[in-house]
């Protein structure tokens, strides 16, 4: 039981914690010198990609923010798809003559609506990016300086979300979240490659396009770590971003987080050969630490090292001061979910209820995918207006 629970601590500390230093190290080792400029790579053609399945409610917003972007206009074309839309979507984008819209009755979900649009993008780069963000007004210009570099195949750029002062407790915890993921996404830029990218805001040479399946769930992860896996580089740039509101309450973040969980299970089969290191080296120490770790060890490693955690509490003072703090943890967890309900702002309870509801995400995402339940077309999560 000691060993359970010593291996359990070691595991989910090198997932939460372990893994972001030593790749800090790594980062700080190859460091370039300063003073070497980066090659100007001018200002390629660009096609703004934008899926939009019954996005009534932010389409146009959407559509004045991709315009307003500071771009050359005879670089920049925006693509609209507004496949299987029964609402007012594809009416509203027909309002704007610089827009190129496509739209058959037919839904494929967002994979299918995005293969049938890149067959007509013969732009240099296509940035992908969703009806619900915002993007910054010079995001383009910084996604594609980092496609000086030959190796560089895709740019992710960071997402943000805006929080306001009643934010609520799975807001404050997805935007606490993503600021954690985005120093990690940092880092593995800066040593190799990143291991994945938010589908928010995704640029990608055209040419270097290859059709996704379309039973993929997350069909960002599936695209990027293609680039990597063929020995490209997926570059990441924060002077680029998206900006989105978090998800309306609890009951749609937890929504999300579980139909990515499946599709992370889905991932996992699929690119099992990565983590062979002879064949992938370094981005096969990526792919275990930063996604597989994270998507099965560690959720696991929780349950083990409460239950060991109790059957030694009885014995040692030690044991039972840790067992003392994983209930007192859990417990926060609890009350933050407890809060929420009644709107009540308490911040320390942000990180252990969304912490717990990530995990639980997690447990519940895998029970999808193996009872093959997660469809690729699915009811999106709502946002905050």
């Amino acid at each position: 039981m000691k060993a359970l629970l010593i291996t359990s601590i070691i595991i989910l500390f090198y997932t939460y914690i372990g893994y972001g230093m030593v790749m800090a190290i790594m980062a700080r080792i190859k460091k370039k010198p300063e003073g070497k400029a980066q090659r100007d790579t001018g200002y390629p053609s660009v096609a703004m990609l934008i899926p939009a399945y019954n996005e009534e409610d932010v389409i146009e917003e959407k559509i004045l923010n991709s315009m307003s972007l500071e771009y050359p206009e005879g670089n920049k074309y925006i693509y609209v798809i507004t496949d299987g839309s029964n609402d007012r979507t594809a009416e509203i984008v027909k309002k704007y003559a610089n827009v190129i819209h496509l739209h058959q009755d037919t839904r494929s979900g967002k994979v299918g609506a995005v293969n049938r649009a890149m067959d007509l993008i013969h732009a240099d780069i296509t940035v992908s990016t969703d009806a619900n963000t915002q993007l910054n007004k010079h995001a383009l210009i910084h996604l594609v300086k980092p496609f000086s570099d030959s190796k560089v195949v895709a740019v992710s750029g960071e997402k943000k979300i805006i929080s306001d002062r009643v934010e609520n407790a799975s807001g404050a915890g997805e935007g606490l979240y993503w600021k954690y993921e985005s120093a990690l996404k940092r880092l593995d830029s800066e040593v190799n490659t990143m291991v994945g990218a938010a589908g928010e805001l995704i640029a990608y040479r055209t040419c270097r396009f290859e059709r996704i399946p379309e039973n993929m769930i997350i069909e960002d992860f599936f695209m990027t770590m293609k680039f990597a896996e063929k020995g490209y580089k997926v570059a990441y740039e924060p002077k680029a971003y998206a900006m989105e509101k978090p998800s309306a309450s609890v009951k749609d973040e937890l929504k999300r987080k579980v139909r990515i969980s499946a599709g992370a299970f889905q991932a996992i089969v699929l690119f099992r050969h990565l983590l062979n290191p002879r064949d992938f080296n370094l981005l096969s120490f990526q792919y275990l630490s930063h996604r597989v770790m994270r998507w099965t060890i560690a959720p696991v490693a929780l349950i083990t090292l409460f239950a060991s955690n109790l059957v030694l509490a009885n014995g040692s003072d030690l044991f039972m001061g840790l067992a003392f703090l994983q209930v007192a943890f859990y417990l926060m967890a609890g009350m933050g979910y407890f809060f929420k309900k009644f709107k009540i702002k308490v911040k320390v309870l942000h990180v252990p209820f969304y912490f717990c509801m990530m995990n639980y995400a997690v447990v519940m995402g895998f029970v999808r995918f193996m009872k093959g339940e997660q469809s690729v077309i699915w009811e999106k999560a709502l946002r905050r207006a």
